[in-house]
């Protein structure tokens, strides 16, 4: 029985999931992958498509089978005991201090596109950002779904919009282009583009909110999956297009830019509200992810029973104040020491990768059958994406040798084997 309201349908499942991978990423990833990589980043999106999919595949099968708000870090616990469930669940709440900031950026930095602000106004409207998903997140996960629902079809229209004015495909932009001697540049571009597909894991927690878990919830996984994956590709056909990339510093505003050349000064503010609220929807998908995460370890005993208490409407109302101040101070501490967007994505993205790891480890110790196979072959690729990753990996690594150790000590073995 779920311990939360079953109130997710397909549609809403699958805009909560598109617009969570969609949102930071799809008016800012494509300008820095082809920055990267230049026209091989379009192979780059076929491979990370090809990816991506078998691990969508294994969380839908996992989702299926064992749906709960604790998400990634409680199947990893059901597979491999309730110390790695601790530390995955702290890599993934460690999460905050980078991946949180970088999507706050990236949000700010659509309304830097079209208005000249300061570093205290960027920061006052990521702050009035996190203010208004505290506000949606006391409503009930059908709220979100069609608030989330609304924006997806704002951001496919968006893009179709820019392949109907700019008369796209260009005979000049082939859509899959000759790579020989490029394939040296996919590595670099993967590393940045993994981030676009990091979402399932925190969709995972909203299980126990779908109507029918066992149909409705891989579905929805699967489709939006697809979904966001055909609209960043065809995004990244219309920056190389009309050469709206060529610099990290300058590729947040790749798409403004884009729609001020096609559509004049007024567009400008269209694609910066449609960007702002792409953002907004996919951190509302990972702070909602956040607090179940944190609301369900305590229900459980694993935290203070006071972050357990839950609204009128069954939300987890305490735990997700606790996640939207902790975005605060961490936003306000990233804003101070102005560390990059894409610093910030690259060492998001180690984190992700690793959880997503364990979770195809949780998957073949979990599930039979070919999709006991799946999972094992889903966790070769992850293992390949972390290598990608190179040094930004270490940040994740690193945090999770720590995780290690201080779980170690504040629970020895034998303490662990008394108390189990």
């Amino acid at each position: 029985m779920s311990r939360l309201n079953q109130e997710l349908g397909l549609l809403q499942g699958i805009g909560l999931l598109s617009t969570s991978l969609l949102g930071t990423g799809i008016f800012v990833v494509p300008a820095l992958a082809a920055t990267a990589a230049g026209e091989a980043s379009l192979w780059a999106w076929m491979i990370l498509i090809a990816l991506v999919l078998p691990i969508a595949f294994t969380f839908a099968q996992l989702g299926r089978h064992y749906p709960h708000a604790g998400g990634a870090p409680h199947l990893i616990g059901r597979a491999f005991g309730p110390r790695m469930e601790r530390l995955s669940a702290w890599l993934f709440l460690a999460v905050l201090p980078v991946g949180l900031p970088a999507a706050l950026n990236i949000a700010s930095g659509f309304w830097q596109a079209v208005v000249d602000l300061s570093r205290g106004q960027a920061l006052a409207i990521q702050l009035a950002t996190l203010g208004a998903i505290l506000l949606l997140g006391q409503r009930p996960a059908k709220a979100s779904g069609l608030v989330q629902g609304l924006i997806a079809v704002a951001i496919v229209g968006s893009v179709g919009l820019i392949w109907w004015v700019g008369d796209l495909p260009h005979a000049s932009q082939p859509l899959l282009p000759p790579i020989d001697g490029a394939w040296h540049l996919l590595p670099a571009a993967l590393g940045v583009m993994f981030w676009c597909f990091v979402g399932i894991e925190a969709f995972t927690h909203m299980g126990e909110e779908f109507k029918r878990p066992t149909r409705d919830f891989p579905l929805a996984l699967l489709l939006g999956v697809l979904l966001a994956g055909l609209v960043y590709w065809a995004c990244s056909v219309a920056v190389l297009s009309f050469q709206a990339y060529g610099n990290v510093h300058s590729d947040a505003a790749s798409l403004p830019r884009l729609f001020d050349l096609l559509l004049g000064e007024r567009a400008r503010w269209l694609i910066a509200l449609v960007g702002y609220l792409a953002c907004f929807a996919s951190m509302n998908v990972y702070i909602q992810g956040f607090a179940r995460l944190i609301w369900s370890l305590a229900d459980e005993g694993k935290l203070p029973a006071r972050l357990a208490q839950r609204n009128h409407h069954g939300v987890p109302a305490r735990a997700l104040l606790l996640v939207v101040l902790s975005c605060a101070l961490c936003a306000s501490l990233a804003g101070l020491f102005k560390l990059s967007v894409d610093d910030l994505i690259r060492y998001a993205n180690g984190n992700f990768v690793v959880i997503y790891l364990l979770s195809m480890a949780a998957g073949w110790a979990l599930l039979r059958g070919v999709w006991r196979w799946l999972a094992g072959f889903s966790a070769l690729l992850c293992t390949l994406v972390l290598l990608m990753l190179g040094m930004d990996a270490w940040y994740a690594l690193g945090l999770l040798a720590v995780l290690a150790a201080l779980d170690y000590l504040r629970n020895p073995p034998m303490q662990a084997a008394k108390v189990t």
